[in-house]
Formats: structure tokens, sequence, C-alpha cells
């Protein structure tokens, strides 16, 4: 009994172990972030079709230029410096909101700002360690 249960616990780790190499991580592509970001704006405000497809295009565009920015900086083969990053993603940030400031509503786009594109950040899991 020992054996089939020390057995079937190696297995387990043995499976968690290989779906956690760091090397498996995989950006979602440009149109699945746009999909997410079309459902949750069309699910906050319910917007006529034409106005989503210009929501739509707007995140492709800036999806894409986020992509071609992310890959320029680790271009190098070094993760870049944290703030070097963020100021580069500023301006492509900046126009994707000047160009959803025209589609929506004042008041929609105070709800985008403040609830919506939070959710669409990607977090990070925090990993081990302590924390003070």
């Amino acid at each position: 009994m020992k054996k089939i249960f020390l057995s079937s616990l190696i297995c387990v780790f043995a499976v968690a172990f290989a779906h956690a190499q760091p090397g498996d991580f995989k950006p979602m592509s440009v149109e699945d972030r746009v999909k997410i970001a079309h459902l949750k704006i069309d699910s906050a405000f319910k917007p006529d079709a034409t106005k989503l497809v210009q929501v739509d295009s707007v995140f492709a565009a800036y999806y894409r230029t986020q992509d071609q920015i992310r890959k320029d900086l680790f271009a190098s083969g070094e993760r870049p410096d944290f703030q070097v990053m963020r100021e580069k993603m500023q301006p492509p940030m900046d126009a994707r909101d000047t160009q959803l400031k025209a589609i929506l509503t004042e008041e929609q786009f105070g709800i985008w700002k403040k609830d919506i594109e939070p959710s669409l950040t990607p977090r990070r899991g925090g990993g081990g360690g302590r924390r003070s």
C-alpha cells in the first residue's frame, strides 16, 4: 500500500514539475487579447456594432505595437530595465486612450480606466521568499 501511495505521489510531482518549466510560457496572440478586451467592453457598455469594430481596431493596433516594443527591448537577450520598458510603453497607451476617448462617452471612459483596464493587465503570481 505504501509503494502505491509513494509512486502515485511521485507521479503527481513529476507532472506538476513538468508543467512548471520556465521556458513554457507562450504569450497570448493579438487576436486573443483583442477578443478579451472586446468581451469586457461589450459586457460593460453594450456599444453598437460599429463602435465595437472601432474598439477592436484600436486594441489590435495597440497590442501589435506593444508586441513590437517588447520584441525590440528583448532583442539583446537581456531583460530590459522596468523603467525603460514603462517609458517605451507609455506613448502607445496614451494613443490608445485618446482613440478610446473618441469612441466611448466620458462616463464609459472613466469606467474603462478605473475598472476594465486594470483587469486586462496580466499579473504575475508572487513567488516564494519573504515579503515585508
